[in-house]
């Protein structure tokens, strides 16, 4: 496992209303949503980072209004004509 150590503004966990430990896990899971909207990981990898099994990552999804599915309209329209 690796750590990373991230300075905020103090204000930062006020803000969001969170102690260090669940504002922590809070951006992980955000970092790990976001890179998988914009298909830099798989949702395995996303569940991973994100601390959650991925049946819960993909529950997350839907919190953040991002589809589990990775393939666009046109792209499944492509595919299926070959």
């Amino acid at each position: 496992m690796v750590r990373l150590t991230i300075d905020l503004p103090e204000g930062a966990l006020a803000g969001l209303g969170k102690e260090p430990t669940a504002f922590a896990a809070e951006m992980r899971l955000t970092a790990a949503v976001k890179w998988y909207e914009i298909r830099l990981i798989s949702q395995g990898r996303a569940a991973e980072i994100a601390g959650l099994s991925r049946r819960e990552f993909l529950d997350q999804l839907a919190r953040f209004n991002v589809s589990p599915f990775q393939y666009g309209a046109e792209e499944i329209v492509a595919e299926s004509r070959g």
